[in-house]
């Protein structure tokens, strides 16, 4: 039975004074988290360091909002893998939308960074997605598992063991629409039964985690899906108990 996920997404917020009070009120309420869910919090490259040492004997992992695709080498202002496994983090989002859309990042590039992070001991959280253009165009299913492809076709569908996979509506995101549970469902159970033409075993096995939006409200109907395995959560995630509310939601 696969074990849910739910990671924070902290984006480019706050200070060490902020970060540090999150972390004290998420650190003391853990222990009201199932022992079945995981949870990871991936702040900026700038607290990792602090986050790491805060987190020290709590339930919470490190996770990293992002990685360059190149091993260390002479590319200023990046961080490589290796560097990120040094510190101790374990999971980093690669393919976010807004690093899809903002920074142009491409499927190709974005495979690469996963292999990045695999090679350096990382579990790459694969972000995957449509725009309301692409679903009012009726191209959701060629979307995401267009997207899913090129990683595939990179890594193979075995390295996907140890690749968690985020799917993201970004029409749902800012927008005014709401994604409804079922509709979220759908399009995780489209990407399962891709990967199950593949290997039934690791279709089975990974954990596709859904990141449109999740908020206190409407986390227990999501998790609730069959085919969701948790969430990857942004603003709800600097608010601690909206978001300890949510990782509870996940037991």
């Amino acid at each position: 039975m696969r074990r849910k996920l739910v990671v924070g997404n902290w984006k480019m917020h706050g200070n060490r004074a902020q970060v540090t009070e999150l972390l004290q009120e998420l650190i003391s309420s853990a222990t009201q988290i199932s022992q079945g869910v995981d949870v990871g919090v991936c702040p900026s490259f700038v607290h990792l360091g602090l986050v790491k040492d805060q987190l020290a004997g709590s339930k919470l992992i490190l996770g990293a909002q992002d990685l360059n695709e190149q091993p260390e080498s002479a590319v200023t202002g990046e961080v490589a893998g290796s560097m990120l496994f040094d510190l101790g983090v374990r999971y980093v989002i690669v393919g976010h939308s807004e690093r899809r859309e903002k920074l142009k990042e491409s499927d190709d590039l974005i495979a690469d960074k996963l292999v990045s992070a695999q090679v350096n001991g990382l579990t790459p959280i694969l972000c995957i997605g449509e725009s309301l253009e692409q679903r009012q165009g009726g191209v959701t299913e060629e979307t995401v598992v267009g997207q899913l492809n090129v990683a595939v076709d990179k890594v193979g569908i075995r390295a996907f063991n140890d690749v968690i996979i985020a799917y993201e509506p970004v029409w749902a995101i800012g927008t005014g629409h709401t994604a409804t549970p079922e509709q979220a469902q759908e399009v995780h159970r489209l990407l399962r039964d891709h990967l199950a033409e593949l290997s039934a075993a690791v279709a089975e096995a990974v954990r596709i985690i859904y990141g449109g939006s999740v908020k206190a409200d409407n986390a227990k109907e999501l998790f609730r899906s069959a085919d969701i395995d948790g969430g990857l959560v942004g603003a709800a995630s600097l608010k601690a108990e909206e978001f300890i509310s949510i990782c509870k939601s996940a037991g």
